[in-house]
């Protein structure tokens, strides 16, 4: 009985709060934000990359490629250009960094199987941001659009390949992002947390001298994919 009192409290409670945080009239924090043609910010944030593997034929699971992904950090600017209430276009300029490392199961040499990519990424995404009403302090958006970015790490130039140990990836590469997130109006700043996904639509591998190259010969395609958490400040 005092467990079904507790559990029916605690409901009355969060159906109270959720009716005064979605109902109640609050006073505004920093009101005429969204009324600026042009605004600035930063944001830092993490993310996780792979890679999507297309291949010419299927020999089956043991000679795809793994991918073992760490996790990596970003940081960058922001630049908002208002459209009107509820549309914003943004351009999101930062740097990336992450790791990957893909594993050839067919091998049995360490020195053969891993392949550790290091990269730092320019990223430039031009995004468009479709909101919703402002509901007291905070306001729900969605946002996507298209991004290219240059591999710092890219070694595309370089004349060895995968028989001396070199795995060659290319300089630039072009993305499709979508995402969404939360403006929250604190009283000095706007604070946003969001969630994005990314998806390469170019080919980012640069193949090996040999055609019939147990590392590259068999991949029609090579595209990263990942997710971006970030939190900006404007």
């Amino acid at each position: 009985m005092k467990r079904f009192l507790l559990i029916l409290a605690l409901i009355i409670c969060a159906q109270s709060a959720n009716a005064q945080l979605f109902s109640k009239e609050r006073v505004k924090n920093i009101e005429t934000f969204d009324k600026k043609l042009l605004t600035w910010g930063y944001f830092l944030g993490f993310n996780t990359y792979d890679f999507n593997f297309d291949y010419e034929r299927d020999f089956g699971q043991e000679t795809d490629v793994v991918v073992n992904s760490t996790g990596g950090f970003n940081v960058g600017l922001i630049g908002d250009l208002r459209v009107n209430n509820y549309i914003n276009i943004r351009l999101e300029p930062g740097l990336y960094f992450t790791q990957r490392n893909l594993v050839y199961r067919e091998f049995i040499e360490e020195n053969d199987r891993n392949r550790e990519l290091q990269s730092t990424y320019v990223h430039v995404p031009l995004l468009v941001k479709f909101s919703t009403k402002r509901i007291n302090n905070f306001k729900p958006f969605v946002v996507g659009g298209l991004s290219s970015s240059l591999n710092l790490g890219s070694n595309q130039d370089n004349p060895e390949d995968n028989g001396e140990g070199q795995f060659r990836m290319k300089k630039y590469a072009t993305y499709f992002e979508v995402g969404f997130g939360i403006d929250f109006y604190l009283f000095y700043f706007k604070f946003t947390p969001s969630i994005r996904g990314v998806f390469a639509t170019s080919d980012e591998l640069v193949r090996d001298d040999d055609p019939n190259s147990a590392y590259t010969g068999n991949i029609s395609k090579m595209g990263s994919r990942g997710v971006f958490v970030n939190f900006t400040f404007q």
